[in-house]
């Protein structure tokens, strides 16, 4: 089978028939309205990839809240998916509501998730798409390092808070070590525009370091 490379930021998410521990779903389709999060992980029934879902499974309500799903996904079988989110239930007492893809290699090929030199197992992905099937994140670890799960959050809130208040989010947003909890006033992209960012800088419209680099309350 040939590997194709992964979709880039700004592509529309690729039409894609999974199965998964609940069902059978057609992506981004079945998400149309939502954002989703797809994360890809090496196996089941490793210490990592167990660490990872509990985390995800704790913050799964905070996802929901930002009209955000979860999805897992591996190259295993589907039993091999629930008898591992049965284990997890028995013994760490975290039932794991988010469906799992269980991948025989094409979702996996589409995406450009096999890990180089690491046989057939599957990278730790994240896919971030947003309610109108664009992705707009993708983060990209090797097996040996667990995922963030507060800054894969934080990428959904900071994402969504942007679009919606056509602004940028600084380093550490909503804790940035110079403008706090402000947001980033995007720069102007002519003369005219420098002169009227400072005019409204001077109004208190914005606070300013320089016309380029303006920025306000969230």
């Amino acid at each position: 089978m040939e590997t194709q490379g992964m979709p880039l930021l700004g592509d529309k998410f690729p039409e894609l028939k999974v199965l998964t521990t609940r069902g059978t779903m057609i992506l981004p389709n079945d998400m149309a309205g939502k954002w989703f999060v797809l994360f890809s992980h090496p196996a089941d029934f490793t210490p990592v990839c167990t660490t990872e879902f509990v985390a995800f499974q704790n913050l799964y309500k905070d996802f929901r809240a930002l009209n955000c799903e979860l999805i897992g996904m591996s190259v295993d079988q589907v039993f091999s998916h629930i008898k591992w989110e049965e284990w997890i239930k028995e013994n760490l007492d975290v039932e794991i509501e988010f469906p799992i893809i269980a991948d025989t290699g094409a979702v996996a090929n589409r995406l450009g998730l096999i890990h180089p030199g690491k046989d057939s197992n599957t990278v730790r992905a994240v896919f971030i798409v947003d309610d109108k099937g664009t992705i707009r994140i993708i983060l990209y670890y090797p097996q040996e390092l667990g995922r963030n799960m507060q800054e894969i959050l934080r990428a959904v809130k900071g994402m969504q808070y942007s679009d919606k208040n056509k602004c940028a989010m600084p380093a550490d947003w909503p804790n940035n070590g110079i403008i706090q909890d402000h947001v980033i006033v995007p720069p102007p992209k002519s003369v005219d525009g420098a002169n009227e960012r400072k005019a409204k800088a001077k109004a208190g419209e914005f606070e300013c370091f320089d016309w380029w680099f303006c920025h306000r309350k969230g």
